[in-house]
């Protein structure tokens, strides 16, 4: 799944439970608060990125830091192989400035994971993957290779480009299919720039259930998540008591 949202004050995502998948905060404009219950928190500024495994159970909480501006940017939902469901919560958070950028001739490429025109990101993922941020000038061509067989999605947020003959505009989702072999993606600009994210992954080939904030691999795995998170147990240990100190930022206007 892929938001790419847009809040502000008193909006927010206080504080809620997850299991058995990965969420990635990846920021654009604004300011974004993150505190959970093992103990991790941060601030996002924008270009900042958090890549958080919520494993066998974390209570968590994001909130916008402003009533007056428009907090943007994404975030990703990334499901996890079954042997990797029940790990402990963890937490990537990368600063703007420590996120590579692979440069070429019209052509800018912030490395998050994965690896684009030789340079290579400096996020852990345990599926093989890639999270590119790219942005074309005008007239420009930008080449990637995706490994055979791989889930990938190009989402455009600002102009347009041809994407391996698939012309894509503002807020618009190319999905890429790569079947027979390895491909190479051209992405192409004409008279508009075109900055998009691109997110590819090996296919996980197991079954899966989405209920609210849980993913497993069976209706029988979510009815637990369910019970562990009323019981307070296997990872949601105190999970009624604790409260987010952020929570507070949409009752009270700074």
């Amino acid at each position: 799944m892929l938001d790419h949202a847009f809040v502000k004050l008193p909006a927010g995502f206080p504080d809620h439970p997850h299991r058995g998948f990965e969420t990635v905060s990846y920021l654009l404009k604004g300011s974004f608060y993150h505190e959970d219950s093992k103990g991790f928190s941060g601030h996002l500024l924008p270009g900042d990125i958090q890549w958080m495994t919520a494993g066998k159970g974390v209570m968590h909480a994001e909130m916008p830091g402003s009533w007056d501006e428009l907090t943007s940017g994404f975030q990703l939902w990334i499901n996890l192989q079954a042997k990797f469901k029940m790990v402990e919560p963890q937490y990537q958070e990368i600063k703007k400035d420590l996120i590579p950028e692979a440069k070429q001739k019209g052509i800018l490429v912030r490395v998050i994971a994965g690896e684009a025109l030789g340079v290579k990101g400096p996020i852990y993922t345990r599926t093989p993957a890639f999270f590119l941020d790219v942005k074309l000038d005008e007239n420009s061509e930008f080449l990637q290779r995706i490994p055979l067989k791989w889930n990938s999605i190009c989402y455009v947020y600002e102009g347009q480009g041809i994407f391996g003959g698939q012309n894509a505009n503002q807020h618009q989702v190319v999905h890429l299919d790569i079947n027979d072999k390895e491909e190479v993606l051209k992405v192409k600009t004409g008279a508009s720039i075109c900055h998009f994210i691109m997110i590819a992954g090996e296919p996980i080939d197991e079954p899966f259930v989405q209920h609210g904030p849980f993913v497993m691999n069976t209706k029988e795995e979510i009815q637990q998540a369910f019970e562990d998170y009323y019981d307070q147990k296997n990872g949601f240990e105190g999970a009624h008591s604790w409260k987010s100190k952020i929570q507070n930022l949409k009752k009270k206007r700074q």
